[in-house]
C-alpha cells in the first residue's frame, strides 16, 4: 500500500509559511519588498495590535490585472523569473513567489490593486489560501495588501508571539532599513492610527537624524568608493555614539538588507582598539557588487548571502573601512546628559529625555571632522604665534601621514640620542612664548590645551604610552636600531618565573633595542637599553616588563611582540605626578598626532577628550 502522499496546497503553503512567516515583521518585509519591486514612489505602512490584527502597505506601484493578482497568492508564481539562469542575475527584492501565497494561507488576506490604464480596481478577499470574494472596486493606481489575524488558523503559532512591544520593534527596525536604502521613496507609517513618520523628501540625513536623534547625521563619517570589483558607498560613526546594538549597523548588498557575520568582523576589527569589550559601532553601508558574484537564495527569509569569493569582498572592503576609521577624529566629547540620546521606546515611539544634567559623554557626537582638522585646530589655538609645520602649509592631507612619520624615523635612528629629548621638539622650531601659549598641565597629570571649538584635554601617561607603543611596534616589525650602549652595564637578579619568561621573549627584547646576556643561573646582564628608557632605571623597568607580559598573557590573548610592545610602554611611559615643561608638552602632543591612532591608549583607554563651548555655555546656563 502506498505510503507517501503529495501534500494538498492548503497543507504545503502552511509548512512553507513557518520559514517565510515568522512573525508579522516578516509579513511587512515582504510586502515592502513588493511594493519596491512594482516600482511605487510612495510606500505607506500601517499596523495595529504590533501586527496582529493588521498589517497593511500600501503602494503607487504598477499594480495588477486580474490575471496577475489571481496569479500572485498562487505558490511559486513570479513575475521577477522565468528561468534557473535568472537567479544568477536577480536585480529584485523578491523572486521565488511564495511569500503571499504563505501569508494568505494562515492569515485573511485581502488585495486591492489597479493599473494606471484600468477604469477600476480589483479586489480578492482570502480566507486561510481559499478565495472568498472577487470584485471590481474603486481604487487609486498602485496594490493595497491587507492582512488581518495573523496565524488564526494556527493557534500554536500565534500563542508563541512575543509581546506587542517586542513585535512592534521587529517591524519598526524592518520598515526603518528600507525607509534608509531608498530615499528616492516616499514613506510613510502609522501604528494604531498614530502617525510615526512621513518621510516625503529624499534627504537622508532628515531620515538618520529622526531615527537616531538630532544632529546625529552630522557626526557621521561618510565612506564613497568604486573600483571594478565593488562599490561601496554609506556612512560610520564614532564609537561609543549612544548605546550600540548590532541592529543599528545595517548592511546592504545591491540595496538588499542583510546579515553577513564576515562583514561584521571586518567592521569591528577596522575600528579595533578605538572599541571597548562588547560595543559596536553604528553602520548604514552598501556594497554594489555584480549579481553573478552573489547569492541571495541561500536563506529562508533572504536576510544571508552568499559571496562568491569572501576573500575578494573582505580584502576590498576591510582596507576601505580601516583608512576612513584611521583618519577621523575619534575624541569623545564632554557633554550634559540632557537632550543628547533619543530613546527609542517601541511600545509609543515617542521623545524622552533624561530627567537630570549630569556629565557625560555625550551621545550624539560632534560634526565629524578628521584628525588633521583637530590637530590644526589645536596649533592655531594654542599655539598661535607658531607657524604651522611646512608639510601642513604645503598642503599635506593627513598630520599622521605626513607630518611627523619622517621625524620619528630618523629620531629612531639616532643611537645616541639622550632618553630626555624623547618629549623635546627640535631645536629648529620657534620657542613658544608661555604668554602665547594655550597649554597647561593640571595636577601634574592632565595637559589642556585650547582648540578652535573650546578646549582638548589629555592624559599624559597614556599619551605617552601610545607613542611608545607604536614606536616599539615599527622598531620590532622593521628591525629599526635603537639600542644605546650603557656606559657600566647593570647586572639584575631576576626570580625564577622572572628567568623564565625573559628566556621566552628574549629575541624581541633584543629587537627593541635590549642588549642582554644571561650572567648565571637567574641573573641578566643589561649592556644596552632602547632609547626611550629612562637613565638609571634599567633593571626596574625590566622587571616591571616581565610583570606586565606575565599579566597580559594570563588575562589577554595577545600575539608575543603586540603583548612587549603594551608591557614597555605601559612600564616606560611619564606617570601621573610627572612635571612637565611647556615644550615636553608640546613636544607630546606633536608626537601623539604623529600615531596612527592618537585617541586611545593600546589598552583601549581614551586619550582625549573634548569639551566644547557650546557645552560649557549650556553647563553654566548660558543657553
Amino acid at each position: 500500500m502506498q505510503k507517501i502522499a503529495r501534500l494538498p496546497d492548503a497543507v504545503a503553503n502552511r509548512i512553507s509559511a513557518g520559514e517565510v512567516v515568522q512573525r508579522p515583521s516578516s509579513v511587512v518585509k515582504e510586502l515592502v519588498e513588493n511594493a519596491i519591486d512594482a516600482g511605487a514612489t510612495r510606500i505607506v505602512v500601517a499596523v495595529k495590535d504590533a501586527g496582529k490584527e493588521l498589517v497593511q502597505v500600501l503602494d503607487n506601484g504598477c499594480g495588477m490585472g486580474a490575471d496577475d493578482a489571481h496569479l500572485c497568492v498562487e505558490r511559486f508564481a513570479t513575475s521577477k523569473i522565468t528561468s534557473a539562469d535568472d537567479l544568477e542575475r536577480l536585480d529584485t527584492l523578491g523572486f521565488r513567489g511564495e511569500a503571499l501565497a504563505s501569508i494568505a494561507s494562515v492569515a485573511h488576506f485581502e488585495l486591492k490593486t489597479r493599473r494606471i490604464d484600468d477604469e477600476a480596481g480589483l479586489l480578492l478577499r482570502f480566507e486561510g489560501g481559499d478565495l472568498q470574494e472577487e470584485r471590481p472596486c474603486p481604487a487609486e493606481q498602485g496594490t493595497s495588501v491587507s492582512v488581518r489575524n495573523l496565524f488564526y488558523n494556527v493557534p500554536a503559532r500565534r500563542k508563541f508571539l512575543k509581546t506587542n512591544a517586542t513585535e512592534f520593534k521587529h517591524i519598526y527596525e524592518s520598515v526603518k532599513a528600507q525607509v534608509l536604502a531608498y530615499p528616492e521613496i516616499q514613506w510613510k507609517m502609522v501604528s494604531d492610527d498614530e502617525q510615526l513618520f512621513d518621510f516625503r523628501s529624499s534627504d537622508m540625513h532628515e531620515r538618520l537624524d529622526f531615527f537616531y536623534g538630532e544632529g546625529f547625521s552630522e557626526s557621521l563619517v561618510e565612506l564613497r568608493e568604486e573600483n571594478d570589483f565593488l562599490t561601496l558607498f554609506g556612512y560610520v560613526a564614532k564609537p561609543g555614539m549612544l548605546k550600540r546594538q548590532k541592529n543599528d549597523q545595517l548592511f546592504y548588498i545591491n540595496r538588499r538588507v542583510i546579515q553577513n557575520r564576515m562583514l561584521q568582523q571586518a567592521l569591528q576589527q577596522a575600528y579595533g582598539e578605538l572599541l571597548v569589550e562588547r560595543q559596536v559601532p553604528f553602520a548604514l553601508l552598501f556594497l554594489g557588487l555584480d549579481t553573478e558574484k552573489v547569492d541571495v537564495n541561500v536563506h529562508p527569509a533572504k536576510l544571508e548571502v552568499k559571496f562568491d569569493d569572501d576573500r575578494s569582498v573582505r580584502n576590498m572592503f576591510y582596507p576601505l573601512l580601516k583608512r576612513a576609521v584611521r583618519l577621523q577624529d575619534f575624541s569623545p566629547d564632554v557633554g550634559i546628559g540632557e537632550g543628547f540620546q533619543r530613546m527609542k521606546q517601541y511600545e509609543d515611539i515617542q521623545l524622552h529625555h533624561h530627567s537630570s544634567k549630569k556629565l557625560g559623554f555625550q551621545d550624539i557626537a560632534s560634526p565629524a571632522s578628521t584628525t588633521d582638522e583637530l590637530y590644526r585646530s589645536y596649533r592655531s589655538a594654542s599655539l598661535p604665534s607658531l607657524p604651522l609645520p611646512p608639510s601642513l602649509l604645503a598642503g599635506e592631507s593627513s598630520a599622521q601621514g605626513a607630518l611627523f612619520h619622517e621625524e620619528p624615523a630618523r629620531e629612531l635612528r639616532r643611537s645616541t640620542q639622550p632618553e630626555a629629548t624623547l618629549l623635546q621638539g627640535d631645536d629648529s622650531r620657534p620657542d613658544a612664548s608661555s604668554e602665547d601659549a594655550k597649554i597647561w598641565q593640571l595636577h601634574n597629570k592632565y595637559i589642556i590645551c585650547q582648540i578652535k571649538t573650546g578646549m582638548m584635554v589629555i592624559d599624559q601617561h597614556v599619551a605617552h604610552e601610545r607613542v611608545l607603543y607604536e614606536r616599539a611596534v615599527e622598531v620590532m616589525d622593521n628591525n629599526v636600531p635603537n639600542s644605546q650602549q650603557l656606559l657600566f652595564p647593570q647586572k639584575v637578579e631576576l626570580k625564577t618565573w622572572e628567568f623564565e619568561i625573559f628566556q621566552e621573549i628574549r629575541d624581541e627584547l633584543g629587537r627593541l633595542g635590549f642588549s642582554l646576556r644571561p650572567f648565571g643561573s637567574t641573573s641578566v646582564m643589561i649592556e644596552g637599553i632602547p632609547q626611550d628608557v629612562r637613565n638609571g632605571s634599567e633593571g626596574y623597568i625590566l622587571q616591571d616588563m616581565i610583570d606586565e607580559y606575565r599579566q597580559n598573557a594570563a588575562k589577554l590573548k595577545l600575539e608575543k611582540r603586540e603583548n612587549l610592545a603594551k608591557s614597555y610602554s605601559c612600564r616606560n611611559a611619564i606617570m601621573a605626578g610627572q612635571k612637565l615643561s611647556l615644550e615636553e608638552m608640546r613636544s607630546l602632543i606633536d608626537r601623539l598626532f604623529a600615531t596612527r591612532m592618537p585617541y586611545v591608549c593600546p589598552h583601549g583607554r581614551p586619550v582625549i577628550i573634548k569639551i566644547s563651548l557650546d557645552q560649557l555655555d549650556r553647563m553654566f546656563g548660558r543657553k
